[in-house]
């Protein structure tokens, strides 16, 4: 039996990938572009229990724990960052991975709307996933809301749904996470709007970014849970497989189809013992 790979060794590639380095961390927004643009997709912040690269640990280029202070270059950039690019195009932010703040890039963006409810037009066939119970009444209100109107600040699009009291904001909450989750909305800027003079301007994705569904037609669920799955042990170096279905939602038979997939092609290695694993994993080349 081969001896067991060495998991600091693993850890040192996931390091460099993260950015947990500091002569490796992001300094620039450009340079934080590029960054997501070679991981494909990141959390804004660490999540705990849930293995990922993130915007903060490029930032801050060492592990450092995410607190409730609002001063530092980490803070400052990852928030900062993330709202001053929000309106310009330079790659997703919403609700996504685990229905928590993820970036991904816009080129790689079309693998999850692949994998996401939506097909045909945008303006219609949320009304099948509504029909087949996929889609919250609440979420469908939202999004209509956001058809007729256009993109709207959230204290405006809760007033024009109809769910500005106090007692519906847990509806409406889930209702945008939901709609962010299936990549059928997401945030595009920041209002002056409300107590705290922030608010985010949602819009219906397909309407923001038309090119993501159209390339995602010619992508498959097939290929784009290959492409995800590769990218993410790219970048976390080893998992295994019923850790990697988890993060993403899918299935262990589908999970296991698409890493058998890329062995194939060696692009990773499957059935591998690491050092202080519980189980075999599934290890990037």
């Amino acid at each position: 039996m081969p001896a067991p790979l060495s998991a600091a060794r693993l850890n040192l590639r996931r390091a460099a990938r993260y950015r947990r380095r500091m002569n490796l961390r992001v300094k620039t927004t450009d340079e934080a572009v590029r960054w997501i643009g070679e991981a494909g997709f990141a959390f804004l912040f660490p999540i705990q229990n849930v293995e990922m690269p993130s915007l903060w640990d490029a930032i801050a280029g060492r592990v450092k724990e995410v607190t409730g202070e609002h001063h530092g270059y980490e803070i400052e950039r990852t928030w900062g960052w993330k709202d001053a690019l929000m309106d310009k195009k330079r790659w997703y932010y919403g609700k996504l991975v685990r229905d928590k703040a993820t970036i991904v890039s816009l080129d790689f963006l079309p693998n999850f709307y692949a994998l996401s409810a939506n097909y045909g037009d945008y303006t219609h066939d949320y009304l099948e996933s509504y029909r087949d119970g996929l889609l919250s009444a609440g979420a469908k209100t939202v999004y209509e809301t956001l058809l007729e109107h256009g993109a709207l600040d959230t204290v405006r699009l809760r007033k024009e749904a109809h769910m500005a009291a106090d007692s519906s904001k847990p509806r409406f909450e889930r209702a945008l996470t939901e709609l962010q989750s299936d990549l059928k909305v997401l945030p595009v800027g920041i209002a002056e709007a409300g107590a705290w003079r922030y608010a985010f301007v949602y819009e219906a994705l397909p309407r923001w970014l038309p090119a993501v569904p159209a390339a995602a037609q010619k992508i498959g669920v097939a290929g784009a849970r290959r492409a995800i799955l590769l990218r993410y042990l790219q970048n976390v170096i080893y998992a295994a497989p019923r850790t990697a279905a988890r993060i993403f939602g899918w299935t262990l038979a589908d999970t296991l189809k698409a890493a058998e997939s890329l062995a194939a092609d060696g692009l990773i290695a499957l059935d591998v013992d690491v050092a202080g694993a519980t189980s075999s994993q599934m290890v990037a080349a």
